[in-house]
Order: C-alpha cells, then sequence, then structure tokens
C-alpha cells in the first residue's frame, strides 16, 4: 500500500496497429516488463488495442468489440494482479448489441470500474456507430479519487468539472491526431487550472485507416498546469502527484469555493 501519499503514474503513448489487437496486446506485454517496480497507475490510450475505428460501419466496429469479461479486460486483470498495478484505458465494448468506447479502470485485487464516452466524436461518425454513455467515472484508489474521461470529452468544461473536489486526479485517454494536437495539449492544461486537479493525458503514436499520424504527445500536469511528466526512453512517460501537495495548494487557493453550482441534466 501506498503511504506516503504519493501516486506514482505512467503513461504509455502506445504506437497503436490499427485493427491488429494481438500485436498490440503483445506490445502491452512487452512494455509492463519494463515497468519501474514503484509505479502505482498504468494509462493506455483510448481504444489501444484495436486503434479508433475510423471509416468504418457498424458491423465492421463490431469484429472488434468485447464484453467487459472478454479476452481484453481478462488480459489486463492478469497483468494488473502480476505488476501490483492498476490499469486505465478504454476499449471498444458490446453491450446488449450496442456499440461504446469504454473506459475501464482495474486494480491489483480485480475490482474494476467502467465508464462510456459521454461525447461522441461526430466528426468522424462515431455517433452514428457507438452509444453515448451517461455516467462519469469517480474512483478511490490507494488514497486518491480519480475520474476519466475519453478524447473528445476533454472539449466540454461541464463534464469534466470537479464539483466540490470530487476528484484529485483527471486522466484523459486519447487518439488525436497530429493536425490537432496543440487543441489536446491546450486542454489538458485548461482543465487542470480549472480544477485545481492533476491532469494525466495519454495519447497514442501511429497511423490510422485514414493516414492520420499521432505523434503521442502525453504528459501529467499538476494543479497549477505546470508538466511535471518525466520522460524515459520512448515508451514510458512517469510523474509522481503529491496529495500533500494538492491539498495545501486547495487550502491556500481555494477558488473551488467561489465556483458557480449547476445541475448537469443528462438525457
Amino acid at each position: 500500500m501506498n503511504g506516503n501519499k504519493n501516486l506514482n503514474v505512467c503513461l504509455l503513448p502506445l504506437e497503436i496497429k490499427w485493427g491488429e489487437k494481438e500485436n498490440n496486446l503483445k506490445k502491452i506485454t512487452e512494455l509492463f516488463a519494463g515497468l519501474h517496480p514503484d509505479t502505482d497507475l498504468v494509462i493506455l490510450p483510448e481504444t489501444f488495442s484495436t486503434g479508433f475505428p475510423l471509416g468504418m460501419d457498424k458491423e465492421e466496429i463490431r469484429r472488434f468489440a468485447e464484453r467487459n469479461t472478454g479476452e481484453t479486460i481478462d488480459y489486463l486483470k492478469t497483468l494488473s494482479m502480476r505488476y501490483s498495478v492498476a490499469i486505465a484505458g478504454s476499449f471498444i465494448a458490446d453491450t446488449g448489441g450496442s456499440l461504446y468506447n469504454r473506459a475501464f479502470f482495474i486494480e491489483p485485487n480485480g475490482e474494476e470500474t467502467f465508464a462510456d464516452k459521454r461525447h461522441l466524436f461526430t466528426m468522424a461518425g462515431e455517433d452514428k456507430n457507438f452509444s453515448r454513455g451517461r455516467d462519469r467515472m469517480i474512483v478511490r484508489y490507494r488514497g486518491w479519487n480519480i475520474s476519466m474521461i475519453i478524447c473528445y470529452d476533454i472539449r466540454f468544461p461541464i463534464w469534466c468539472r470537479n464539483r466540490h473536489n470530487e476528484y484529485d486526479l483527471l486522466i484523459a485517454v486519447a487518439n488525436w491526431p497530429k493536425v490537432r494536437v496543440d487543441a489536446w495539449n491546450q486542454l489538458l492544461k485548461a482543465r487542470a487550472i480549472e480544477n485545481e486537479a492533476y491532469v494525466a493525458g495519454v495519447n497514442c503514436r501511429g497511423v490510422d485507416t485514414g493516414g492520420f499520424e499521432y505523434d503521442g504527445s502525453s504528459m501529467i500536469l499538476d494543479f497549477k498546469g505546470k508538466d511535471i511528466s518525466n520522460p524515459f526512453e520512448n515508451d514510458y512517460i512517469y510523474g509522481v502527484l503529491s496529495k500533500d501537495k494538492l491539498d495545501r495548494f486547495r487550502e491556500k487557493f481555494p477558488a473551488f469555493q467561489d465556483a458557480d453550482d449547476y445541475k448537469l441534466i443528462i438525457d
């Protein structure tokens, strides 16, 4: 158990092989073998095992979809237990015939939490093939409250709003193309500053089926929007999150107390 209230986070900006689940899982196996032993949490990109299904229709996408008890989640649970780390990311899920871009948070003790992407990327037709989520993820892990969003969600600050300091860390996972990556980088900083919380954003690398390039832009930001990432080689980005520093800052600069209150209506 992490007793000093620090959380040691590792981002894996994976070079995804689009549509090649077996190869992507194999790469994850190799990366986990090289993890720093003090790591508490590993964060993978959006749809890390398949890549984002650009230009496919629903039945084509269904070939890559799994249930929560499928191969991908079962394998990640094995890795989580073996290395005593939590694992977060997203995968393509099939529940009752509907497809979801589903976030997961898997803990070494076998606990698992899921939440579906709320804001579907209409410019790539995600809204035509996927159903959108209704609930935000809030997880309690090793003394930290953690929330999680997927890619396009980060453009919508109300959905990300940290009401009453309900989370200490916001995880954002993405397949965000290089052509628009400046927006991704700036939005990560904005969410950290306005919510007085750490933000960990992990993007993928590679080239998708539409020819779009992904450069792996990923970072760990503190509650002031400062990049505290510590890259190691090309595959690992580490960061140490201090709960004590976060609590002291919130006590010294409690902007959250002046925030507008509201009720979010989920349709």
